[in-house]
């Protein structure tokens, strides 16, 4: 069996002559935790964008183990949400088009943490926290193979954050694969198991053993900081 569901293979995307991503390669191994991180504008979302399929990639490509896309569930830009209808509608919706039960809808919405009432209200007002919760949720409803969450802590309280670390490390530890981006790093040394460093392009792709994550705090933010501060990037 292939150990990597993702394979990023020299991928390079550009907006009206301005490159966005410049010849990325990495793989996200399976059943583990993988972190895009790089600061803000490094081209983290363009590439999750890319690896869902939402993007085409001007150059390069992303392979998918077995040749096929997996079941992937995915949350980006805070989460999907129409701001039309309440938010159960918008579970509703997409339930339907995945063939999820009601019964699904429920448990997956207890298990995120939205009360029932909550999901009477559209998503236009939540709050970021509620909303990260929101679209985590709806990623979930297909019980799919790979999570792709894009910037999943923001908006979070600590005890938020202490959650959705256990959420991922679960999902993983039954066998899924994660792939999550954040600028924090002291957040991503908390859950991932291989991390991809990037600004524009790939500046580190590995374990976080090899990037040094067992050496002390400030060593490690120094071998970060020295990855990313060339060239910063514009999209």
């Amino acid at each position: 069996m292939n150990q990597n569901m993702i394979d990023v293979k020299g991928v390079t995307k550009s907006f009206r002559g301005v490159v966005a991503v410049e010849n990325a390669s990495f793989v996200v191994p399976r059943g583990g935790v993988t972190a895009l991180l790089g600061p803000n504008g490094a081209g983290k979302t363009t590439t999750l964008r890319m690896i869902l399929g939402l993007a085409r990639p001007t150059s390069g490509r992303v392979a998918y183990a077995g040749g096929s896309a997996p079941r992937i569930g995915a949350s980006l830009d805070g989460g999907w949400g129409s701001g039309q209808v309440s938010a159960d509608a918008d579970w509703d919706y997409v339930a339907g088009v995945l063939g999820v039960p009601r019964s699904r809808v429920e448990e997956v919405r207890e298990y995120v943490g939205l009360r029932a009432g909550d999901m009477r209200k559209p998503v236009t007002k939540f709050s970021t926290g509620m909303r990260q919760r929101h679209g985590l949720g709806i990623a979930l409803l297909g019980e799919p193979d790979v999570l792709i969450l894009d910037e999943p802590v923001n908006g979070l309280d600590p005890e938020g954050i202490r959650w959705l670390r256990g959420v991922m490390r679960s999902f993983a530890d039954r066998g899924g694969t994660v792939l999550l981006s954040s600028h924090l790093l002291g957040e991503v040394e908390h859950v991932a198991d291989h991390l991809v460093v990037v600004n524009k392009t790939v500046r580190f792709a590995g374990s976080v053993d090899e990037l040094g994550v067992g050496a002390g705090r400030g060593e490690l933010e120094g071998q970060y900081f020295s990855l990313v501060g060339a060239g910063r990037s514009a999209a």
